[in-house]
């Protein structure tokens, strides 16, 4: 059954702490790749991992669009009022941005270990329904009275209220057993298992729905008032070989199938991988979302296996007539180079850039296929934000290093020191996030295109010839900065440096838009991504 919930993609990203920015990192990439979510589990009693919310709460800083979650946090170590008011806070914080995802508790050896009250799991339940309990009533602050909850596991008296969440927080069960399957739909606002816990795969879902339903129904709730999320896990290969273990078409249509046939509408993706992070983005959640939006336009129960890949969205006709929707003229427009340098050295010679075939007269662009070339347009409008914000912070730097003179004490020395590793931790994140955009081109998206036009050729040996360059240059700056910090307070060099990859990265990302966008909305990322049309 479809409960007809707004799909959400996000993923499930592992908080260890060593090195320690790397869940910061793949959390920033899911938001650039257009993900929902970014959901991390909660182990208090194991130190090569961050604290949940500590992590959540550095990330939310980090970021600016994508939501945040424990997937799910161990209750048994964490106080019902304490949780209530640190997802409220941070939720303000934040903007709104956070879901609570709770669990029962599991490993109770690690969780009495670390002075927390080992429970039984029939106990473990009914101290759950004592937390939501307490929760909701922390969040009720606009409520006048003092708040009572007077359980066997967890009890507040006289408990003031507040604050309230900045938007409506979900708070998400992770469940499997019947009772707390039931307990999720009469008390909470989303379920969240995982696939791979399941013993009979995706067929069980039926059953375990089928619980929370009965619970909805017991608390005069309706079933839809519960979102359904799964953590899910695969792998991107040419041929099917099981489920979501194929090309990106085949997970598309599976993960429609979850929606339409079990009500599934948030699919969390374990994976520290940047290279499936970036593709469950910016290839699968688009695909899913349209196979979904077409059958629920159309009614049907359940996908239909033969609609897969065709951009019905944007086609009408009758029978065995399709006719594509759209437009001739391409409304997505690529960002102009304004000519600005920074340094007289560019490293290449602009002037010897091939030129790619012009469009093929009367092509149509469907809806769809605007949204392909503006998607690439919006990464590299990110990496342009985040080059802006290096050169930023790079000017702080020298500031503060000018400022202090050759005669600063031991103390200032340390400061400066520390500013110049705060730069050093910013620049090595943004060269990382250049390379992990380029690694992708060179190895996906260029070798596809290549194979569909034989006009883009030349173009694509250049992009992938400058890739080469903008790498050296990116390390360049790393060698600059390892100066500054090892050496000397003289920041020249670095300057310059960033000055030549501020003028090449923008160089190529304004002749690169000029070129591949238009070609994009018509063959996409991959093959099969956009129907033939024009």
């Amino acid at each position: 059954m479809d409960y007809g919930h707004d799909l959400q993609f996000g993923t499930f990203l592992s908080p260890a702490n060593q090195p320690a920015g790397r869940p910061v990192e793949l959390a920033q990439l899911s938001e650039r790749v257009g993900l929902d979510l970014a959901t991390f589990q909660d182990h208090p009693y194991q130190p090569a991992l961050h604290d949940a919310w500590t992590l959540m709460s550095y990330i939310a800083a980090r970021t600016e669009r994508i939501s945040l979650a424990g997937n799910v946090l161990n209750l048994p170590l964490r106080q019902p009022v304490v949780i209530a008011r640190s997802a409220a806070n941070l939720d303000l914080l934040s903007g709104g941005r956070i879901e609570l995802g709770l669990g029962a508790g599991a490993f109770w050896d690690a969780i009495e270990a670390s002075g927390g009250r080992r429970l039984t799991p029939g106990q473990a339940v009914i101290a759950l329904d004592e937390a939501i309990q307490i929760i909701r009533g922390v969040w009720a602050a606009e409520d006048p009275r003092a708040l009572r909850v007077d359980g066997t596991y967890y009890s507040v008296s006289g408990a003031k209220r507040g604050p309230a969440p900045a938007h409506d927080m979900g708070i998400w069960i992770g469940a499997y057993k019947p009772r707390m399957l039931r307990l999720t739909g009469r008390a909470a606002d989303g379920w969240l298992p995982t696939l791979g816990y399941l013993p009979g795969g995706p067929s069980d879902l039926t059953e375990l729905n089928s619980h929370i339903d009965h619970g909805a129904q017991e608390a005069a709730r309706a079933p839809g008032d519960i979102r359904r999320l799964l953590n899910i896990s695969g792998r991107f290969s040419s041929s099917s070989n099981g489920f979501l273990d194929g090309p990106v078409d085949q997970w598309a249509e599976e993960l429609a199938g979850l929606t339409l046939e079990y009500g599934i509408s948030g699919f969390i993706l374990g994976s520290d991988d940047p290279t499936m992070i970036e593709r469950f983005g910016v290839e699968v959640a688009p695909a899913v979302r349209e196979l979904v939006r077409d059958e629920r336009q159309q009614g049907h129960p359940a996908v239909q296996r033969s609609s897969l890949g065709a951009d019905t969205a944007d086609t009408a006709g009758t029978a065995g007539e399709t006719a594509p929707r759209g437009s001739t003229t391409l409304s997505t427009a690529p960002t102009v180079d304004n000519g600005e340098r920074f340094s007289d050295r560019m490293p290449w010679d602009e002037s010897t850039r091939p030129v790619g075939l012009p469009a093929p007269a009367g092509h149509v662009y469907t809806r769809r296929a605007e949204a392909v070339g503006q998607h690439l347009i919006d990464v590299h409008d990110h990496l342009r934000q985040e080059l802006t914000e290096v050169r930023d912070i790079i000017r702080q730097v020298i500031e503060g290093a000018l400022g202090i003179g050759d005669a600063r004490s031991a103390i200032n020395t340390m400061t400066l020191r520390q500013n110049n590793w705060t730069l050093g931790a910013y620049c090595a994140s943004y060269c990382r996030t250049v390379t992990q955009h380029h690694a992708l081109e060179d190895a996906q998206i260029f070798p596809h295109l290549r194979r569909s036009d034989s006009g883009l050729v030349p173009v694509i040996d250049r992009l992938e010839e400058e890739h080469v360059v903008i790498h050296e240059v990116l390390e360049d700056v790393d060698a600059a900065l390892v100066r500054v910090i090892g050496e000397t307070n003289d920041f020249t060099g670095l300057q310059e440096a960033v000055d030549v990859l501020t003028d090449t990265l923008l160089s190529h990302l304004s002749y690169e838009e000029r070129e591949i966008v238009e070609p994009l909305a018509r063959y996409g990322f991959f093959a099969g991504q956009l129907p033939e049309s024009g």
